[in-house]
C-alpha cells in the first residue's frame, strides 16, 4: 500500500458536456479551445503546448479509466475536484459524476471535493477576457443559509457516502476556497460557525462520522467580519474557530512571487510551510505547485511566470514536501498537487509534448521509489 497520499486538483472543464460552458468555449471541448488556440508569446516562451493524450473529454469514463491508471501507476492516488454552485445548482459536476464515477476502475483511487466559492466573471472567455468585460462578476460564489442546506445535503448524498470518499480520521474531507465568501454569503462569523455545525451534525447523522473541513490557505489573510473598523481577524483565528480541522493551498501564486525560476521558488516554499504549522493551532498539509503562466487564457501578454518548471525542479520540491510529512506529526500522510490538469496555468501533471510524461515520472520517483 503506498505510503503517501498524492493529492492532483481536477479542474473540471475540460469537457463540453455542461451546457453553460457553451458561453466561454463554444467550439464544444471546454477549456481545451484555450489550449489548442495558444501562441506563443514572448521569448523562451514554451507555449503552446500540446497534450500527448490529446483533447479529451473527461467526462467520459473511458477516458477517466486511462487517465486513473496512468495516475495510480505514477503515485497520485487522490483526485481533489474543484467543485461549483452558481446561479442555484452545480457548475460542471459531470466531470466527476459520469467521468471519475462512472469509470469502473475509480475504486483504485480517492477523491474529494474542494468547494471553489469564489465569483466567476468571463475570465475563462478569451474573446473578452482582455477587456473590461472579462472581469465583469456573471455568477456570485456566495449562498445564504437556505441554498447551504441544499449543498450540504447534496454533498453527502452524492459525494461524501461513496466508498473512495477521502477520509482523515474517518471523517469525509471538505475544503473550501474562499472563506471570506463563505462568510459573506452566511451573513457573518457567528452565522457561519452554526451552519457548520450543522454541516457537520449532518454528516454525523448520515454515520459518516463527523466533516473535516480544510481551508484552501491563500497567505495569512487578514478578513474583515463585521464591515467597520476594529472587525478585521487573521485567518489564523478564524477558522479555527469556526471549526476547520486542516488548511492546505490551491497555488503558489497565492502567497509568493511567481515571476521567477522555479528553482528559487521552491527553496523558499518550506519556510511557509514551518511558519504555518507554527501560527495556525491546526495541522498545515504541504503543497506544490507545477508553475504558473496563465496566458493561454488571453490574447494579450500577462507578467507573472514561474520560469524553468522542468520535472527535475519539480521532483526536488516534492522531496521537500515528502520531508516535510515525514517530520511533522500530520493526521494524515497528504501532499496536494497543483494540479493534474490546470493546462490554461500551465500547472498540470498531464503529460505533454514538451516534457512527455516528466511531471509524472517525477511523481513516481519520489512515492513510489520504495
Amino acid at each position: 500500500m503506498q505510503k503517501y497520499d498524492i493529492a492532483a486538483y481536477i479542474w473540471p472543464a475540460y469537457t463540453g458536456d455542461e451546457p453553460r460552458t457553451r458561453m466561454f468555449w463554444p467550439e464544444g471541448m471546454g477549456e481545451w479551445q484555450s489550449v489548442k488556440n495558444s501562441v506563443s508569446k514572448y521569448p523562451g516562451d514554451t507555449w503552446p503546448r500540446k497534450p500527448l493524450w490529446g483533447y479529451v473529454n473527461e467526462a467520459d469514463p473511458y477516458v477517466m479509466e486511462m487517465e486513473i491508471n496512468a495516475a495510480v501507476e505514477h503515485g497520485v492516488n487522490v483526485f481533489i475536484y474543484d467543485w461549483y454552485w452558481f446561479d442555484e445548482r452545480p457548475f460542471l459536476e459531470n466531470c466527476l459524476d459520469d467521468g471519475f464515477l462512472k469509470a469502473k476502475n475509480n475504486g483504485k483511487m480517492k477523491f474529494y471535493l474542494m468547494w471553489a466559492n469564489h465569483d466567476a466573471n468571463s475570465l475563462w472567455n478569451k474573446v473578452i477576457s482582455d477587456t473590461p468585460a472579462g472581469s465583469e462578476t456573471i455568477w456570485k460564489g456566495a449562498v445564504d443559509a437556505d441554498t447551504f442546506d441544499v449543498v450540504c445535503d447534496r454533498l453527502i448524498s452524492k459525494y461524501f457516502c461513496k466508498p473512495n470518499y477521502y477520509r482523515i480520521d474517518g471523517k469525509p474531507v471538505f475544503m473550501i476556497y474562499d472563506l471570506e465568501n463563505l462568510l459573506k454569503g452566511l451573513g457573518g462569523p457567528e452565522n457561519t460557525r452554526a451552519k457548520l455545525e450543522e454541516f457537520r451534525q449532518k454528516c454525523v447523522d448520515a454515520g459518516l462520522g463527523g466533516l473535516h473541513l480544510q481551508l484552501t490557505q491563500w497567505g495569512e489573510r487578514v478578513l474583515n467580519l463585521s464591515g467597520v473598523d476594529g472587525g478585521q481577524k487573521p485567518d489564523s483565528e478564524i477558522a479555527p474557530w469556526l471549526g476547520f480541522s486542516s488548511l492546505t493551498n490551491y497555488q503558489f501564486v497565492h502567497f509568493i512571487d511567481i515571476d521567477r525560476d522555479y528553482a528559487d521558488i521552491a527553496a523558499e516554499v518550506p519556510a511557509y510551510w514551518e511558519r504555518w504549522t507554527e501560527k495556525y493551532p491546526i495541522p498545515y498539509f504541504p503543497h506544490i505547485s507545477v508553475g504558473w503562466d496563465n496566458n493561454p487564457r488571453f490574447h494579450g501578454f500577462r507578467p507573472g511566470i514561474v520560469k524553468n518548471a522542468t520535472p527535475e525542479e519539480i521532483e526536488k520540491a516534492l522531496r521537500k514536501a515528502k520531508e516535510f510529512v515525514d517530520t511533522h506529526d500530520l493526521p494524515a500522510p497528504l501532499i496536494t498537487v497543483n494540479s493534474w490538469n490546470e493546462w490554461t496555468e500551465t500547472s498540470y501533471l498531464e503529460p505533454d509534448d514538451l516534457y512527455g510524461y516528466g511531471y509524472l515520472e517525477a511523481i513516481k520517483n519520489v512515492f513510489l521509489e520504495d
